[in-house]
């Protein structure tokens, strides 16, 4: 048995691990005290991450479909040689835009993503539909908007708050928040300190809240408004903040004028009281902050929402302070600035702009199946499983079973690969270095490069070598790079690399196209030189530089050593050598001025856009018609997590997904606990369990996400809950499934229960 350091993957914190590893297993898991952020903290879920590591869905080698739908097992080299040859057809024939790139650094499936997204610049397309765009891309739109790049983001500072809204989320179960349990603890615990839950169910987080404001679902605009009206129809908001730092907020405090606060209060069943209540203890608190996942990002109005969380914190003064919201910096873009008012690439079929960089999947089938010859017909999975996991699984099956070439690349054999034409074995996030892309933290920031815990299964390969042999095939990479080799090799260790980045200036200069494939430049060259199950970080050191350079002073203040031009590759070095992470930057709180991006460094908080989405929902009608209750889609529940768990045994409650539904409604429709019924949709329809549940509220339901896979394809183990979600039930601008308001009715099956 031997001990190793690594981090956990099942959601965006990566909490740091300490593992003993026998025989190719993880035999026992805790958490890493010397991880700088989690330190030693850790979840149920990820005590069980053996069950990802080995199951019976392992990928083993290449395989390819044959016309009756079994697979072969082919050579690697054989399959990257065809699917190089159909993809430079494809490009020829038809162009970059009949290539779509779906996933991409997924699934906490980080690092890979540096190197698969080189296959949007190889194909020359822009075409990338990720889960990210499946949830976030409201939110980019307005940080956008009011910050002057998508690429700002903002993060909470839960730990030094009074006083924090949550809303739309169950840190206790979905965490998002620094060691989610802890931090819930210690607010609970603290008399000075408030919390308050908006959310449609009594959830683990509004249990312990001082205050919960449990909603009508997808009515949170109606409820973030009447706070923000009750804010300036008071005084409440903070006028020297406005002043020094915003433009726009006299045209603000207008359109929430006009609010009807009661009418809205109404229209969330929340009593006026209490919503005065809140705003008055928000506004007035020393340090206080909003946090919020896809409970508004999912539900209707999800970009508004978006625009009307930040305005909380900002109309009151919660921003670039402890204890409030602020911005960050990144090691790892997770999306782009893209302003669809300037030109840009957009899809042929929904004449869609991208947000973030980002498409939504919700068109994707639709793309496809455009009669036009600018339609998609080569489409790339990586470490995703659309089919399963975005909306409308019929959509999906339908517009892949129609694709030229469809492949996918994974660690198992998931429901997408099942239909894709090649599939390539992936190794598996313990089986090769990989990284936390979430690095979203402020004021100190980190990264954690992870080293690889076991060698890849069979003749499973990393995606550095997986990608950059493709590029090779499809002759858009040299085979060897002389001049940055000898330089990588040779170079002495005390300049730092200079002249290895000068080549590589000077080599991109001459050939842009290898720019745009510089990760596996850097893995073919430097990666040689460093210990072999670090190979794959060589395009840290590019990425190293740039946030050295970005962030000079703070990079200093973690503790590097280094001039200007060099500092970057000490963070480079440190990075490699600390294999449980390491913090890259200490930021002042008043850094955060200087990473907003509009010119004058305010904030432009007039976005005419949301003052009409503002007008609109006045004349909003309340939902009626055949479908009496409201589906919200992906509850976060102890043993549910992304579907990376394939083998259902690792649950150790809710082994069937049960549908939960308040005691009132499961009188009416005359429902015992454990009683099977279908859930319609207008979609669609699945069977499910009851579990009478008195956390719900009336006429409202819940089913989990990560079921519904096909194991060893056998039948679906719980809800597929896509088969109910239509990808035209969404909001119309960003095209963000409305998950968290899927209208459903509800009947029991005859004479069947457990």
């Amino acid at each position: 048995m031997s001990f190793s350091v690594t981090a956990c993957p099942l959601c965006s914190r990566n909490c740091g691990l300490e593992v003993d590893t026998q025989e190719g297993r993880l035999a026992k898991i805790r958490g890493d005290e010397k991880h700088p952020i989690s330190q030693g903290y850790i979840c149920q879920k990820a005590a069980r991450l053996e069950y990802y590591q080995n199951h019976d869905d392992r990928l083993r080698y290449p395989l390819k479909r044959q016309p009756d739908g079994s697979f072969t097992r082919i050579s690697w080299d054989t399959a990257l040689r065809e699917i190089a040859q159909q993809l430079n057809q494809v490009k020829k024939q038809h162009g970059g835009p009949a290539f779509a790139f779906v996933g991409g650094g997924g699934q906490g499936n980080h690092w890979g993503g540096v190197y698969s997204s080189q296959m949007l610049a190889a194909m020359g397309s822009r075409y990338i539909y990720t889960a990210l765009a499946q949830e976030k891309t409201g939110d980019i739109w307005v940080n956008g908007r009011l910050f002057g790049s998508q690429l700002c983001h903002t993060t909470e500072d839960i730990e030094h708050a009074d006083y924090v809204l949550f809303i739309g989320t169950n840190p206790f179960q979905a965490h998002g928040i620094v060691n989610a349990r802890d931090t819930l603890k210690a607010l609970q615990k603290d008399p000075a300190r408030t919390m308050v839950v908006i959310d449609p169910k009594v959830t683990e987080t509004a249990k312990m809240a001082d205050i919960h404001l449990q909603l009508r679902p997808s009515t949170d605009a109606y409820l973030m408004l009447a706070l923000l009206a009750v804010i300036v129809r008071e005084n409440l908001c903070d006028e020297e903040f406005l002043a020094q730092h915003c433009t726009g907020s006299e045209a603000v405090k207008q359109e929430l004028l006009a609010i009807d606060t009661a009418d809205y209060a109404r229209r969330c069943d929340v009593p006026l009281a209490d919503i005065e209540r809140v705003a008055r203890g928000f506004a007035q608190a020393k340090k206080a902050c909003v946090r919020v996942d896809l409970g508004t990002q999912h539900s209707k109005n999800t970009t508004l929402n978006g625009y009307l969380e930040k305005l909380l914190y900002l109309l009151t003064g919660n921003f670039g302070r402890a204890g409030g919201n602020n911005l960050h910096t990144y090691l790892i873009p997770l999306a782009s600035n893209t302003d669809e008012r300037k030109k840009g690439l957009r899809t042929a079929a929904h004449q869609m702009f991208p947000i973030g960089g980002l498409y939504p999947p919700n068109i994707l089938p639709d793309e496809i199946n455009h009669a036009g010859a600018d339609r998609v017909r080569a489409v790339w999975v990586d470490s995703a499983n659309p089919v399963l996991t975005y909306a409308d699984t019929q959509a999906y099956r339908a517009a892949f079973e129609k694709l030229e070439l469809l492949v996918v690349v994974d660690i198992a054999m998931t429901e997408t690969a099942r239909l894709a034409h090649y599939v390539l074995p992936a190794a598996s996030q313990f089986e090769k270095l990989e990284a936390s892309g979430f690095n979203l933290e402020f004021p100190a920031n980190f990264f954690h490069l992870r080293h690889p815990l076991f060698p890849p299964l069979e003749e499973a390969l990393p995606e550095p070598e997986i990608y950059t042999r493709l590029l090779e095939k499809m002759g858009l990479l040299p085979t060897t790079f002389p001049v940055l080799s000898l330089l990588a090799r040779g170079e002495p260790r005390a300049t730092a690399r200079l002249g290895y980045l000068l080549a590589l200036q000077l080599l991109f200069k001459r050939k842009p196209l290898l720019q745009k494939l510089a990760s596996s430049v850097l893995y073919r060259t430097l990666g040689k030189t460093l210990p072999p199950p670090l190979a794959a970080a060589a395009p840290l050191l590019g990425l190293a530089v740039g946030y050295a350079t970005r962030y000079y002073h703070a990079v200093k203040k973690a503790g590097l050593e280094g001039s200007r031009r060099t500092l970057g590759n000490a963070l480079f070095e440190a990075i490699l050598a600390s294999p449980s992470g390491r913090i890259i930057s200490r930021h002042d709180y008043a850094d955060v001025w200087s990473l907003l991006k509009n010119p004058d460094r305010k904030i432009y908080l007039e976005i005419p856009e949301m003052f009409g989405a503002m007008q609109a929902l006045k004349q909003a009608e309340e939902a009626s018609g055949d479908f009496p209750f409201v589906l919200m889609a992906g509850e976060r529940r102890s043993y549910n997590a992304n579907q990376i768990y394939r083998n259902p045994a690792w649950r150790k409650t809710d082994p069937k997904g049960s549908l939960r539904m308040h005691p009132d409604d499961a009188l009416e429709l005359d429902l015992a606990p454990g009683a099977e019924v279908v859930c319609e949709s207008a979609r669609g329809s699945i069977q499910v369990f009851v579990e009478v549940d008195a956390t719900v509220r009336r006429k409202m339901v819940t089913l989990p996400n990560g079921y519904g896979l096909r194991y060893q394809g056998g039948p679906p183990t719980g809800p597929e809950l896509n088969m109910l979600t239509d990808s035209k039930n969404c909001e119309p601008f960003t095209k963000t499934p409305y998950h968290k308001y899927v209208p459903v009715k509800i009947r029991k099956v005859t004479g069947a229960s457990v």
